[in-house]
């Protein structure tokens, strides 16, 4: 019954798409095939007149009709500059920042929910939603103390909506990877996962006031950002309470002209947060768009919106340190080995022509500043290269990668000369310093005793099992060399499976070619 629901919800996305001309835009009907090409002649015919130029706009206004779980995936898609083109991108950018807000009345009813009392009784003033997003929005309120606090409340019936989006999704992405050969590498179903995950982080606001409590720490560690207080007595699993700051979001062209404001330093202080973070302690924020960036009354750079984070075991912390300092130094050999140790390239490939094929990525780029060359293009070329090599995509790089650009654009307008490398120079020779000196090398022996000691622990219940397993085999009690007998797998081949799979696939093909990087 699930199923078929999500089938018709399916059905129903796909009306609202060709109503937006965003199952398979005009501009793009050339580069698919003929059949493609037909699905979107026909969808055209349902189209609106007065529907937007931007492809990428209209995908993203049919998203929003669509609801908060497509809001999410567009946003999550925006980030993709390895699979989308800039104008599509500049046009789901409007997903960010433009969402109606939820009524003033749902808003109290859940703050009363959740905190037993009428807000009256917690704030003394609690005003109109100042921000709205796809899973939540903000308010400005005042403590009873005086103190001016920011409520951030999840929409109403959130859990559910989302729950029956992310079903439609994960048929999207099954069909498509099943028809479309070439999403294989790119891996869409795990797309789906990742933005499933973001999804289930976000809706669950102590998981995000967690993340904040733990980026906070690196803020106040590194003194590079700040990030808003914690009222932990006053959240919920529907209702997070932060400090009110006050300042210009860098999304505001204010910040372009305010002389209060050292751009050029403020540029290298948002990349160097970023890489601090990933690289000395694990985690980042994984969503720095201009939105979810303000400077405060003082001129600190503050983060917000700790919904999306993005993590990096210690062995990746030191493999993408390293990536980024061989590309600093023009050390290809280096880059090319970190890869094959991290077994991120398979290894009927050599170093050797790996490396080559990094030179030619490299090479153009190096000395130049960010006027001169798109961070965007040079992932896609990267991609491009590791498609040959048969590098399958690792999600924590890409968010990584991803998270990399967005700061280098948010940074890139705010000086357009600034200069990504030299800026990210200081804080990964520090961590390779640490990494791969005596510190580094003491914990990497450290953490082989401890992995010594626990195999050493596990080995005399092994040896028991496996002379258990000898006297059964002696006495004849068990036949090793049994094998169960092979079932051949049937297809059921049913005309409404073979419809529903057919439909499916013709439906939302558009998500395929876009993750392909075909259209």
């Amino acid at each position: 019954m699930k199923t078929i629901a999500t089938f018709f919800r399916l059905f129903y996305t796909a009306f609202i798409l060709a109503r937006h001309d965003a199952l398979v835009p005009a501009e793009y009907a050339k580069s698919v095939p003929w059949f493609v090409r037909f699905i979107g002649w026909f969808s055209r015919l349902f189209a609106k007149r007065s529907r937007a130029k931007n492809p990428g706009e209209r995908l993203a206004l049919a998203l929003e009709s669509l609801g908060p779980a497509y809001i999410k995936f567009g946003q999550i898609l925006a980030t993709r500059s390895d699979m989308l083109d800039e104008e599509f991108i500049r046009g789901l950018s409007r997903l960010k920042d433009k969402v109606p807000p939820f009524s003033m009345a749902q808003a109290e009813l859940r703050l009363q929910k959740d905190l037993g009392k009428p807000w009256q009784e917690v704030f003394k003033t609690f005003s109109e939603p100042v921000a709205a997003a796809s899973v939540a929005q903000v308010h400005k309120a005042e403590l009873m103390s005086g103190e001016q606090v920011a409520v951030k409340i999840l929409r109403p019936d959130i859990h559910r909506l989302m729950a029956n989006d992310i079903d439609v999704l994960r048929m999207v992405a099954a069909v498509a990877q099943k028809f479309v050969k070439s999403l294989d590498r790119l891996k869409p179903t795990l797309f789906v996962e990742t933005v499933s995950r973001a999804v289930s982080l976000e809706l669950d606001l102590r998981l995000e006031a967690a993340a904040a409590s733990e980026i906070g720490e690196i803020a106040t560690e590194t003194g590079l950002f700040r990030v808003p207080a914690l009222y932990w007595h006053l959240s919920t699993k529907n209702i997070m309470v932060m400090e009110w700051i006050d300042g210009i979001s860098l999304s505001d062209d204010a910040v372009l002209t305010d002389p209060k404001i050292d751009r050029k330093a403020l540029a290298v202080t948002i990349i160097q947060s970023f890489l601090a973070s990933a690289f000395d302690y694990g985690v980042f924020h994984a969503d720095m768009h201009e939105g979810n960036l303000i400077i405060d009354e003082n001129g600190k750079l503050t983060l917000l919106d700790f919904g999306i984070l993005g993590r990096l075991s210690a062995e990746e912390q030191r493999f993408h340190a390293e990536i980024l300092y061989g590309f600093l130094e023009r050390d290809y050999l280096r880059i090319a080995e970190v890869h094959f140790e991290a077994g991120y390239v398979p290894s009927h490939h050599t170093i050797e022509d790996f490396a080559s094929a990094l030179r030619a990525v490299g090479e153009p780029i190096f000395g130049k500043t960010s006027d001169q060359v798109s961070m965007a293009k040079v992932l896609l070329q990267l991609f491009e290269i590791t498609e040959i090599f048969d590098m399958q995509m690792q999600p924590q790089l890409i968010m990584l990668q991803k998270t990399m650009m967005q700061a280098e654009g948010v940074a890139r307008r705010l000086d357009p000369e600034f200069d990504m490398w030299e800026a990210s120079r200081p804080i990964v020779e520090a961590s390779l310093r640490r990494e791969l000196g005596p510190e580094g090398r003491i914990g990497d022996f450290m953490a082989d005793l401890r992995r010594l000691q626990k195999t050493m622990k596990a080995m005399p219940e092994a040896a028991d099992n496996m002379a258990a397993l000898a006297k059964a085999w002696r006495a004849g009690e068990i036949d090793l060399s049994a094998m169960p007998p092979h079932r051949p797998v049937t297809k059921p081949r049913g005309l409404l499976k073979g419809f529903a799979w057919a439909g499916a696939g013709a439906v939302l093909l558009y998500f395929g070619l876009l993750a392909a990087g075909q259209i």
